[in-house]
């Protein structure tokens, strides 16, 4: 095996972790582990030669780009659960909600919910005898129609989106949101990205990364913030094996020393496999505070600028600042007064090792920074990631090959759903677009986000829930008030492929909506059809599963909003036949190429070439649709993170067995964990500090200014490498202990990557 060195890494601490390259024989044991278990080995192994394939189906997992020249395996670990998952052998049916009850199936954890298998049929929830029936479609149309009807304004129902819904079922979605007379419209963006959008949109003009796939072959340098690709984005991981191996710097800044980011041996490579080979990934490791990303960009700025007043005209990139940056003077006289001392207590990082993350990034002619939930769940998440553009202004290194912003987004087609319409803000132009084409007159008035979804429906300003996929319940802040909300509401729908906590907790009157999954053939009047999603880099593309249905009774999520648009729109829809739409999703592509040309042109021809098509980037090419018509330098003052005495600052995280709030077990190799979710992630001697032993059971409460107290309980320490002051835990198990009265600045998404904590010893 490889060793290397990786400078900066500060003094190793004893403590639970994985002793080997993230990948190789394990990540391949792993994968045959979750075929078996899902007892229908032959036809997820079938199944698997055809995902990311030209003529297979999108996988169903993270958001990561195919390359042009997709393998015959073009699946990681995580694919392979994501897949085996929902091709189980499993069922979940009339039978078994007959032998289970809502409060029992309550009692049950989020893993044993959704490992029960496939939903089969459309459920309908009885409160007299605490359990789900069946119902037909007809009448749960009929329900939703009748309930939404009955509502005193549109705007007491919300249409809640999944990351995962393609790109004709989100069309359709918030056509049907609009038709009905709102915009509550929020979706899972708001808990992840959102700080994304929002810091570029300002400062770039566009909401979305500016890197391809290709720009990380050209890269001299790649920076990685707040992001765990070996868990969360596993097949990035061979783009930084390639990067490392040719002998691009890769630059990490993040709290845990995570297995995947320091060595990786590729689990598809029979050499590594048999070896043991395999590649070192970050050359450079700063273990940051969390939360301390903003104060350590700035002083990797200062170092920027330090060497430019050192060597007037070398380093910075004068040409770029003048002819496509504004406030550049403004920005950089408050930079070079920044306070050491200030960096350094906030960022946990020393005034040497930000100088050596700053020559790594003047030595590279092209750099890339990517990033993910890590620094966007934060109070201050937009300022931070307008400050990595900030660094990327300094050099030119936005609009020009190798180089750019690249924020890692997590579900198949998050960023699809945003771009033909799944927002609660929509814009103008395409408000005005959807009137043309369908004849009507859409709401302009801004609806409610996720946040705002939660306290709505709490405070029964909002009465009809819908979610077109995804866990509400569980991918949520502040678990408690979350589940409330939902329960006090007149009706809650759920489309979904499997049992999970939000089907649980159902309001007065509830549904549960089966629907094909993404390997399986969807077949309408108009025969086979293939649905599309666009990926983290702006590149769309086919997906047609084609598996046998997992029942008779399901449909496709287009065929389910269709029959909820008839039954609860009426006159409204007199110029659009729904049937028609559902019959060939042709049609459907050709309305949104209709309502947004500029993107979409030619939309059902474009989808046939190999690899799908790009959408575009005006801020890769250098056209910037900010408020100046230039990239923007934005300046923004390092906040005050310090606790109070025995605090510490907690981030939530995934388990390696886990994607979103879809748990597959209940391990996580990667950080030493067997068979439990229930644990926290501290500094051995934070643990000697408050006089706990690693492997003791604690109780942990959250404070926040102005708000309650919230507490769980039955939690056992990990002693682990994390800097001192912090810990971390999974969620959806400690989103109890987020708020939902605060959220990040601009973009409103929960705090779950800054908890302020206490912990303390369970009584006996």
């Amino acid at each position: 095996m490889e060793t290397h060195r990786m400078a900066s890494q500060g003094n190793s601490v004893e403590g639970h972790g994985y002793p080997k390259p993230a990948g190789g024989m394990d990540a391949l044991l792993a994968g045959v582990r979750h075929t078996l278990k899902e007892k229908n080995t032959l036809r997820s192994m079938k199944t698997l030669l055809r995902v990311n394939q030209p003529d297979g189906f999108d996988c169903p997992g993270c958001a990561w780009p195919e390359p042009k020249d997709a393998s015959r395996l073009e699946f990681c670990e995580n694919g392979i659960k994501a897949v085996t998952f929902e091709t189980t052998a499993k069922r979940v049916g009339p039978d078994f909600f007959a032998k289970h009850s809502v409060t029992e199936l309550n009692a049950r954890s989020d893993h044993w919910l959704e490992a029960q298998g496939r939903l089969t049929h459309p459920m309908r929830y009885h409160a007299n005898t605490d359990h789900y029936q069946p119902v037909s479609w007809d009448e749960a149309f009929n329900l939703i129609g009748e309930k939404l009807k009955a509502l005193d304004n549109p705007d007491q129902a919300i249409f809640y989106t999944s990351g995962r819904t393609s790109n004709e079922a989100a069309f359709l979605y918030q056509l049907l949101a609009r038709l009905y007379g709102t915009n509550n419209l929020p979706d899972c963006s708001n808990m992840c990205h959102e700080s994304s959008g929002v810091a570029l949109g300002e400062a770039i003009g566009i909401g979305k990364g500016t890197v391809t796939l290709e720009d990380f072959q050209e890269a001299d340098a790649i920076f990685i913030m707040g992001q765990n690709p070996g868990t969360n984005h596993p097949r990035m991981l061979s783009e930084l094996q390639k990067a490392s191996r040719r002998g691009a710097k890769i630059v990490t800044f993040n709290p845990l020393r995570e297995a995947a980011l320091v060595a990786f041996a590729h689990p598809k490579h029979p050499t590594e496999l048999l070896t043991g080979h395999d590649t070192p990934i970050s050359t450079h490791y700063y273990q940051v505070l969390v939360g301390g990303d903003l104060a350590a960009l700035t002083g990797v700025i200062r170092h920027v600028l330090e060497a430019e007043d050192a060597n007037p005209g070398s380093v910075l990139d004068h040409d770029f600042i003048r002819e496509h940056t504004s406030d550049f003077d403004a920005f950089v006289e408050p930079l070079k007064n920044a306070d050491w001392q200030t960096i350094e207590a906030q960022s946990g990082l020393t005034r040497e090792q930000l100088k050596e993350a700053a020559e790594v990034y003047t030595a590279a002619e092209r750099v890339i920074v990517c990033w993910a939930m890590g620094l966007t769940q934060h109070k201050h998440a937009v300022p931070t990631i307008q400050m990595i553009v900030n660094l990327l202004l300094l050099r030119g290194n936005l609009g020009k090959p190798g180089a750019g912003a690249c924020p890692v987004r997590g579900h198949s087609n998050v960023q699809g759903d945003r771009t033909v319409g799944i927002t609660e803000k929509p814009k103008p132009a395409f408000l005005q677009n959807l009137a043309r084409v369908f004849d009507f007159t859409p709401p302009t008035e801004h609806g409610l986000d996720t946040m705002g979804a939660i306290h709505a429906m709490a405070e029964g300003r909002a009465k009809v829930f819908v979610g077109m996929g995804g866990n509400f319940a569980a991918a949520t802040p502040d678990t408690d008030h979350t589940i409330a909300a939902l329960r006090h509401c007149e009706l809650t729908v759920h489309v979904s492929t499997k049992l999970n906590r939000s089907h649980v907790v159902p309001a007065a009157d509830a549904l549960i909506l089966p629907c094909l999954g993404r390997t399986e053939l969807d077949v309408q009047s108009g025969g086979p059809q293939k649905v599309t999603v666009e990926d983290s880099m702006s590149m769309v593309h086919a997906s047609a599963g084609k598996n046998p249905p997992a029942s008779q009774h399901l449909l496709s999520e287009p065929a389910i909003i269709a029959g909820i648009a008839k039954a609860a729109l009426e006159s409204q829809t007199s110029s659009i036949d729904w049937d028609e739409l559902i019959a060939d999703y042709r049609r459907i592509r050709d309305k949104i190429a209709e309502v947004l040309p500029d993107l979409f042109h030619d939309y059902n021809d474009r989808i046939q070439q190999p690899g799908g098509f790009y959408l575009g980037n005006s801020a890769r090419d250098r056209a910037w649709k900010t408020a100046t018509n230039k990239a923007r330098f934005t300046s923004h003052t390092i906040p005050d993170l310090t606790l109070a005495a025995g605090q510490l600052r907690l981030m939530t995280l995934r388990s390696h067995d886990q994607f979103n709030t879809t748990i597959y077990d209940v391990h996580d190799r990667y950080r030493g964990v067997r068979g439990d979710r229930k644990v926290i992630f501290m500094h051995p001697v934070d643990l000697k500090e408050r006089g706990l032993s690693d492997g003791q059971r604690v109780e942990i409460t959250s404070h926040y200014e102005n708000d309650k107290q919230r507490t769980v309980t039955g939690f056992r320490t990990m002693a682990y490498d994390i800097p001192r002051g912090c810990a971390a835990g999974y969620f959806p198990e400690m989103n109890p202990l987020v708020t939902a009265n605060d959220w990040a600045e601009k973009s409103r998404t929960p705090l779950s990557k800054f908890i302020p904590v206490t912990i303390a010893k369970v009584n006996a």
